[in-house]
Protein backbone atom coordinates (compact mmCIF):
# COMPACT_ATOMS: atom_id res chain seq x y z
CA UNK A 1 0.00 0.00 0.00
CA UNK A 2 2.86 2.28 0.81
CA UNK A 3 4.52 1.57 -2.56
CA UNK A 4 1.27 2.27 -4.36
CA UNK A 5 0.91 5.65 -2.68
CA UNK A 6 4.51 6.53 -3.52
CA UNK A 7 3.97 5.62 -7.16
CA UNK A 8 0.76 7.63 -7.28
CA UNK A 9 2.53 10.61 -5.76
CA UNK A 10 5.36 10.27 -8.28
CA UNK A 11 2.96 10.05 -11.22
CA UNK A 12 0.91 12.98 -9.93
CA UNK A 13 4.03 15.10 -9.53
CA UNK A 14 5.40 14.17 -12.94
CA UNK A 15 2.32 15.16 -14.93
CA UNK A 16 2.21 18.82 -13.87
CA UNK A 17 5.98 19.05 -14.37
CA UNK A 18 5.61 17.91 -17.98
CA UNK A 19 2.81 20.37 -18.62
CA UNK A 20 4.80 23.12 -16.89
CA UNK A 21 7.85 22.37 -19.01
CA UNK A 22 5.77 22.53 -22.20
CA UNK A 23 4.23 25.77 -21.04
CA UNK A 24 7.68 27.23 -20.31
CA UNK A 25 8.80 26.36 -23.83
CA UNK A 26 5.78 28.10 -25.30
CA UNK A 27 6.40 31.20 -23.19
CA UNK A 28 10.05 31.18 -24.27
CA UNK A 29 9.11 31.06 -27.96
CA UNK A 30 6.53 33.81 -27.41
CA UNK A 31 9.12 36.07 -25.78
CA UNK A 32 11.70 35.67 -28.55
CA UNK A 33 9.09 35.87 -31.33
CA UNK A 34 9.31 39.70 -31.76
CA UNK A 35 13.10 39.57 -31.98
CA UNK A 36 13.04 36.59 -34.34
CA UNK A 37 10.41 38.27 -36.51
CA UNK A 38 12.44 41.47 -36.72
CA UNK A 39 15.58 39.49 -37.56
CA UNK A 40 13.78 37.60 -40.32
CA UNK A 41 12.09 40.67 -41.82
CA UNK A 42 14.92 43.20 -41.63
CA UNK A 43 18.00 40.96 -41.99
CA UNK A 44 17.35 37.49 -43.40
CA UNK A 45 14.77 38.43 -46.04
CA UNK A 46 16.88 41.32 -47.46
CA UNK A 47 19.82 38.91 -47.77
CA UNK A 48 17.70 36.41 -49.69
CA UNK A 49 16.26 39.17 -51.85
CA UNK A 50 19.73 40.56 -52.60
CA UNK A 51 20.99 37.11 -53.59
CA UNK A 52 18.07 36.75 -55.99
CA UNK A 53 18.55 40.24 -57.48
CA UNK A 54 22.24 39.55 -58.08
CA UNK A 55 21.24 36.98 -60.73
CA UNK A 56 18.84 39.37 -62.49
CA UNK A 57 18.88 42.51 -64.58
CA UNK A 58 16.50 45.36 -63.85
CA UNK A 59 14.36 46.73 -66.63
CA UNK A 60 13.98 50.42 -67.41
CA UNK A 61 10.36 50.43 -66.26
CA UNK A 62 10.80 47.91 -63.43
CA UNK A 63 10.81 44.17 -63.26
CA UNK A 64 13.72 41.76 -63.39
CA UNK A 65 15.12 39.44 -66.03
CA UNK A 66 17.07 36.34 -65.01
CA UNK A 67 20.65 36.60 -66.35
CA UNK A 68 22.41 33.97 -64.25
CA UNK A 69 26.06 34.73 -63.52
CA UNK A 70 26.37 37.55 -66.06
CA UNK A 71 26.52 40.23 -63.36
CA UNK A 72 29.36 38.49 -61.55
CA UNK A 73 31.28 37.87 -64.80
CA UNK A 74 30.98 41.55 -65.69
CA UNK A 75 31.84 42.55 -62.13
CA UNK A 76 35.21 40.83 -62.01
CA UNK A 77 36.15 42.39 -65.35
CA UNK A 78 35.11 45.88 -64.27
CA UNK A 79 38.06 48.23 -63.69
CA UNK A 80 35.97 50.36 -61.34
CA UNK A 81 35.27 47.31 -59.18
CA UNK A 82 38.95 46.39 -59.09
CA UNK A 83 39.82 49.95 -58.11
CA UNK A 84 37.06 50.05 -55.46
CA UNK A 85 38.29 46.75 -54.00
CA UNK A 86 41.85 48.07 -53.87
CA UNK A 87 40.76 51.31 -52.22
CA UNK A 88 38.60 49.49 -49.68
CA UNK A 89 41.38 47.11 -48.66
CA UNK A 90 43.88 49.97 -48.39
CA UNK A 91 41.47 51.99 -46.26
CA UNK A 92 40.82 48.97 -44.02
CA UNK A 93 44.54 48.39 -43.45
CA UNK A 94 45.08 52.07 -42.63
CA UNK A 95 42.16 52.17 -40.19
CA UNK A 96 43.57 49.15 -38.33
CA UNK A 97 46.44 51.43 -37.27
CA UNK A 98 43.93 52.94 -34.87
CA UNK A 99 43.78 49.69 -32.86
CA UNK A 100 47.23 50.04 -31.20
CA UNK A 101 46.56 53.76 -30.76
CA UNK A 102 43.35 52.88 -28.89
CA UNK A 103 45.31 50.53 -26.63
CA UNK A 104 47.73 53.31 -25.72
CA UNK A 105 44.90 55.76 -25.05
CA UNK A 106 43.04 53.21 -22.91
CA UNK A 107 46.21 52.48 -20.93
CA UNK A 108 46.72 56.19 -20.27
CA UNK A 109 43.09 56.61 -19.21
CA UNK A 110 43.47 53.64 -16.86
CA UNK A 111 46.21 55.28 -14.79
CA UNK A 112 45.06 55.38 -11.13
CA UNK A 113 44.47 58.86 -9.76
CA UNK A 114 44.43 60.59 -13.14
CA UNK A 115 42.83 64.03 -12.77
CA UNK A 116 40.04 64.91 -15.19
CA UNK A 117 39.53 61.27 -16.16
CA UNK A 118 35.83 61.76 -16.94
CA UNK A 119 36.61 64.75 -19.15
CA UNK A 120 39.21 62.84 -21.16
CA UNK A 121 36.90 59.86 -21.63
CA UNK A 122 34.13 62.15 -22.86
CA UNK A 123 36.54 63.96 -25.17
CA UNK A 124 37.70 60.75 -26.84
CA UNK A 125 34.21 59.27 -27.08
CA UNK A 126 32.61 62.43 -28.50
CA UNK A 127 33.35 61.54 -32.19
CA UNK A 128 31.49 58.25 -31.75
CA UNK A 129 28.18 59.97 -30.98
CA UNK A 130 28.66 62.77 -33.51
CA UNK A 131 26.58 62.54 -36.69
CA UNK A 132 28.62 61.23 -39.66
CA UNK A 133 27.42 64.16 -41.78
CA UNK A 134 28.83 66.64 -39.27
CA UNK A 135 32.10 64.73 -39.08
CA UNK A 136 32.51 64.53 -42.85
CA UNK A 137 31.68 68.17 -43.53
CA UNK A 138 33.87 69.41 -40.68
CA UNK A 139 36.88 67.46 -41.86
CA UNK A 140 36.24 68.51 -45.45
CA UNK A 141 36.55 72.11 -44.28
CA UNK A 142 39.70 71.29 -42.28
CA UNK A 143 41.24 69.62 -45.33
CA UNK A 144 40.39 72.47 -47.72
CA UNK A 145 43.51 73.24 -49.73
CA UNK A 146 42.86 76.98 -50.09
CA UNK A 147 41.60 78.16 -46.69
CA UNK A 148 41.58 75.05 -44.50
CA UNK A 149 43.06 75.33 -40.98
CA UNK A 150 45.43 72.39 -41.58
CA UNK A 151 47.14 74.01 -44.56
CA UNK A 152 47.14 77.35 -42.74
CA UNK A 153 49.08 75.85 -39.84
CA UNK A 154 51.45 74.11 -42.23
CA UNK A 155 52.04 77.39 -44.03
CA UNK A 156 53.13 78.97 -40.73
CA UNK A 157 56.11 76.60 -40.64
CA UNK A 158 56.92 76.94 -44.32
CA UNK A 159 55.13 73.83 -45.62
CA UNK A 160 52.92 74.07 -48.68
CA UNK A 161 50.04 71.72 -47.88
CA UNK A 162 48.37 69.73 -50.66
CA UNK A 163 44.71 69.61 -51.65
CA UNK A 164 44.01 66.73 -49.31
CA UNK A 165 40.64 65.53 -50.60
CA UNK A 166 41.09 66.66 -54.20
CA UNK A 167 44.47 65.07 -54.90
CA UNK A 168 44.21 61.37 -55.90
CA UNK A 169 47.47 60.65 -54.08
CA UNK A 170 46.26 61.93 -50.70
CA UNK A 171 42.48 61.48 -50.67
CA UNK A 172 42.26 57.89 -49.39
CA UNK A 173 44.85 58.59 -46.68
CA UNK A 174 43.02 61.74 -45.58
CA UNK A 175 39.78 59.78 -45.31
CA UNK A 176 41.56 57.02 -43.37
CA UNK A 177 42.76 59.58 -40.81
CA UNK A 178 39.14 60.58 -40.21
CA UNK A 179 38.17 56.90 -39.96
CA UNK A 180 40.83 56.34 -37.32
CA UNK A 181 39.76 59.45 -35.42
CA UNK A 182 36.11 58.41 -35.31
CA UNK A 183 36.89 54.87 -34.09
CA UNK A 184 39.39 55.77 -31.36
CA UNK A 185 36.81 56.54 -28.68
CA UNK A 186 34.71 53.40 -29.13
CA UNK A 187 37.75 51.14 -29.28
CA UNK A 188 39.35 52.87 -26.29
CA UNK A 189 36.22 52.20 -24.19
CA UNK A 190 36.37 48.50 -25.09
CA UNK A 191 40.07 48.32 -24.26
CA UNK A 192 39.47 50.20 -21.02
CA UNK A 193 36.93 47.55 -20.01
CA UNK A 194 39.45 44.86 -20.92
CA UNK A 195 42.17 46.54 -18.86
CA UNK A 196 39.93 46.77 -15.83
CA UNK A 197 39.22 43.04 -16.15
CA UNK A 198 42.87 42.05 -15.74
CA UNK A 199 43.50 40.78 -12.17
CA UNK A 200 45.63 43.17 -10.13
CA UNK A 201 47.67 40.41 -8.49
CA UNK A 202 49.59 39.88 -11.74
CA UNK A 203 50.95 43.41 -11.52
CA UNK A 204 51.64 43.05 -7.79
CA UNK A 205 53.66 39.90 -8.41
CA UNK A 206 55.55 41.56 -11.26
CA UNK A 207 56.36 44.57 -9.08
CA UNK A 208 57.75 42.31 -6.40
CA UNK A 209 59.98 40.68 -9.04
CA UNK A 210 61.25 44.11 -10.05
CA UNK A 211 59.40 44.58 -13.35
CA UNK A 212 58.77 48.19 -14.30
CA UNK A 213 55.59 49.64 -15.81
CA UNK A 214 56.82 49.31 -19.37
CA UNK A 215 57.80 45.68 -18.90
CA UNK A 216 54.47 44.96 -17.20
CA UNK A 217 52.64 46.52 -20.14
CA UNK A 218 54.32 44.28 -22.71
CA UNK A 219 54.50 41.11 -20.57
CA UNK A 220 51.15 41.25 -18.76
CA UNK A 221 48.80 43.85 -20.24
CA UNK A 222 49.17 43.11 -23.94
CA UNK A 223 48.96 39.28 -23.66
CA UNK A 224 45.90 39.39 -21.38
CA UNK A 225 44.31 42.05 -23.57
CA UNK A 226 44.47 39.90 -26.71
CA UNK A 227 40.79 38.72 -26.47
CA UNK A 228 39.65 42.35 -26.51
CA UNK A 229 42.17 43.16 -29.24
CA UNK A 230 40.80 40.33 -31.36
CA UNK A 231 37.21 41.53 -30.93
CA UNK A 232 38.11 45.15 -31.70
CA UNK A 233 40.11 44.11 -34.77
CA UNK A 234 37.21 42.09 -36.16
CA UNK A 235 34.68 44.87 -35.59
CA UNK A 236 37.00 47.57 -36.93
CA UNK A 237 37.74 45.60 -40.10
CA UNK A 238 34.05 44.88 -40.77
CA UNK A 239 33.17 48.56 -40.33
CA UNK A 240 36.08 49.66 -42.52
CA UNK A 241 35.05 47.37 -45.36
CA UNK A 242 31.62 49.05 -45.36
CA UNK A 243 32.83 52.66 -45.39
CA UNK A 244 30.65 54.95 -47.45
CA UNK A 245 29.57 58.10 -45.63
CA UNK A 246 33.04 59.64 -45.33
CA UNK A 247 33.75 59.15 -49.03
CA UNK A 248 30.32 60.44 -50.01
CA UNK A 249 30.58 63.56 -47.84
CA UNK A 250 34.23 64.46 -48.33
CA UNK A 251 34.82 63.68 -52.04
CA UNK A 252 32.91 65.57 -54.72
CA UNK A 253 31.33 63.49 -57.47
CA UNK A 254 33.34 65.39 -60.11
CA UNK A 255 36.59 65.35 -58.13
CA UNK A 256 39.63 63.74 -59.80
CA UNK A 257 40.26 62.02 -56.47
CA UNK A 258 37.05 59.99 -56.65
CA UNK A 259 38.62 57.15 -58.64
CA UNK A 260 41.35 56.82 -56.00
CA UNK A 261 38.94 56.85 -53.06
CA UNK A 262 35.83 55.08 -54.38
CA UNK A 263 35.01 52.13 -52.11
CA UNK A 264 32.91 49.02 -52.73
CA UNK A 265 29.87 50.45 -50.95
CA UNK A 266 30.23 53.72 -52.84
CA UNK A 267 30.28 51.77 -56.11
CA UNK A 268 27.19 49.91 -54.92
CA UNK A 269 25.50 53.27 -54.33
CA UNK A 270 26.43 54.53 -57.78
CA UNK A 271 25.17 51.43 -59.56
CA UNK A 272 22.03 50.91 -57.51
CA UNK A 273 20.79 54.45 -56.86
CA UNK A 274 22.37 56.63 -59.55
CA UNK A 275 22.41 54.32 -62.58
CA UNK A 276 19.48 52.21 -61.35
CA UNK A 277 21.31 48.96 -62.15
CA UNK A 278 19.93 47.05 -59.19
CA UNK A 279 21.01 43.60 -60.30
CA UNK A 280 24.60 44.70 -60.77
CA UNK A 281 24.51 46.56 -57.43
CA UNK A 282 23.17 43.44 -55.72
CA UNK A 283 26.09 41.46 -57.16
CA UNK A 284 28.46 44.03 -55.64
CA UNK A 285 26.74 43.61 -52.26
CA UNK A 286 27.08 39.81 -52.48
CA UNK A 287 30.79 40.10 -53.25
CA UNK A 288 31.23 42.45 -50.29
CA UNK A 289 29.38 40.01 -48.03
CA UNK A 290 31.61 37.16 -49.22
CA UNK A 291 34.72 39.28 -48.64
CA UNK A 292 33.65 40.15 -45.08
CA UNK A 293 32.86 36.50 -44.31
CA UNK A 294 36.21 35.38 -45.75
CA UNK A 295 38.32 37.90 -43.85
CA UNK A 296 36.40 37.28 -40.63
CA UNK A 297 36.89 33.51 -41.01
CA UNK A 298 40.62 34.06 -41.54
CA UNK A 299 40.79 36.19 -38.41
CA UNK A 300 39.00 33.52 -36.36
CA UNK A 301 41.39 30.94 -37.77
CA UNK A 302 44.49 32.95 -36.91
CA UNK A 303 43.31 34.03 -33.46
CA UNK A 304 44.21 30.59 -32.08
CA UNK A 305 47.87 31.49 -32.56
CA UNK A 306 48.01 34.83 -30.78
CA UNK A 307 44.92 35.24 -28.54
CA UNK A 308 45.53 34.17 -24.95
CA UNK A 309 42.59 33.42 -22.70
CA UNK A 310 43.17 33.45 -18.96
Amino acid sequence: MVLTEERAAAVGAAAPTGRRSRRDWLWGYALIAPMALGLAVFYLWPIVQTLYLSFTESGVFGGQTWVGLDNFVALFGDEEMVGALRNTLLYSVLVLIGVPLSIVIAALLNVPGLRGLGFYRTLYFLPVVTMPAAVGLTWRYLYNGDFGPINYLLAQVGIDGPYWVSDPEFAIYAIAVVGIWTSLGYNAVLFLAGLQGIPKHYYEAASIDGAGRLRQFFRITLPLLTPTTFFVTVITLINALQVFDLVYLMIDTKSPALAGSRTIVYLFYEQGFVQNSRGYAAAIAVVLLALILLLTAVQFRLQKRWVHYE
